[in-house]
């Protein structure tokens, strides 16, 4: 059988069993790997500094790695050549590729020729002025970490405790934003995992700072009914450490586009669009006015709750 490499959702489903209690053995047969591939990935892996195994340092250090062994180039300098004078004829590097491959002559990545440009512009070189985007360093968009909104020392979700996706206990939230048309304001939603009881908070903008203190207004309310929160990596976040100094609460971030990660949150967010509509403006939007928005949605009774209304169900817990 041939070896296929760990995947990255293989390397998050890893972390979450390992959090779980569960031994290599267990987590092979979970995967349907041999027990030396995932034994390896936890050696090569796992962090230095405390043993423990991320999925997103994991991740990391692999792309890492890939880099630093990426082999010289397999071009001859009459090749680079010819297509350095079709880069000065003012041929994008896609255009150069995909004509190279229609003739049937040289198979070269447009990749491949933004690296060489970048890498003769970090030697001095000026053959980056050909490109129409001269000043834009492109970004590799495939096989690799985005750090576009990225801030380091975040806790991913794989970290959070397990219990959290059983629902058995209140006091584990998730949070998001809902925008509308126009302007800057929107509003903040936070929603309690197990009950779907719900906070909305009028923000002037998407600011983190502006998001940090209506979140940490919100939480002083029922601050002993709050021990984690699950966010989006969205950069209104971005001073998460501020809330969690002032509240105790920890903040944990779910995987880039996994929105299934905070289901709860979503749905919410969907029963809240009755009245804050797409492209509808949020200007005229008070705090008041979120609290009597919440109130209308805790009230409002839920199958997933025997239609009890989340409200009833938190204020029972």
């Amino acid at each position: 059988m041939a070896y296929h490499q760990i995947t990255s959702e293989e390397r998050y489903t890893i972390a979450a069993l390992r959090g779980e209690g569960f031994n290599q053995s267990q987590i092979a047969r979970h995967l349907g790997r041999h027990r030396s591939t995932v034994s390896r990935e936890l050696r090569r892996n796992a962090a230095r500094h405390d043993g423990a195994y991320r999925a997103h340092g994991a991740i990391e250090r692999t792309s890492a790695r890939r880099s630093r062994s990426r082999r010289n180039t397999q071009f001859s300098r009459a090749e680079l050549a010819h297509v350095e004078g079709l880069l000065r004829r003012k041929w994008s590097p896609e255009q150069i590729s995909g004509r190279l491959r229609r003739k049937g002559g040289l198979r070269i990545s447009h990749e491949t020729i933004y690296r060489h440009v970048w890498q003769d512009k970090f030697e001095g070189g000026d053959r980056y002025g050909c490109l129409r985007q001269a000043t834009k360093l492109r970004r590799k968009r495939h096989n690799s970490y985005d750090r576009r909104g990225r801030l380091s020392g975040k806790r991913h979700i794989s970290e959070r405790p397990a219990s959290v996706e059983t629902r058995r206990r209140t006091g584990h939230w998730e949070i998001d934003t809902v925008v509308g048309g126009g302007e800057k304001d929107c509003v903040v939603t936070l929603v309690e995992r197990k009950t779907g009881y719900a906070m909305i908070g009028k923000l002037a903008d998407r600011s983190a700072g502006g998001m940090a203190g209506r979140v940490t207004k919100l939480i002083r309310r029922q601050e002993d009914r709050f021990q984690t929160i699950t966010s989006d990596n969205g950069t209104e976040f971005h001073d998460y450490a501020k809330v969690e100094k002032a509240t105790d609460v920890l903040f944990y971030f779910a995987t880039p586009y996994h929105s299934w990660e905070r289901g709860t949150n979503e749905n919410f967010n969907g029963l809240l669009r009755q009245y804050l509509p797409k492209r509808k403006s949020q200007a005229h939007l008070t705090q008041r006015a979120c609290d009597a928005l919440a109130s209308q949605l805790n009230q409002r009774p839920r199958k997933r709750l025997g239609y009890r209304t989340p409200e009833e169900c938190f204020n029972g817990c």
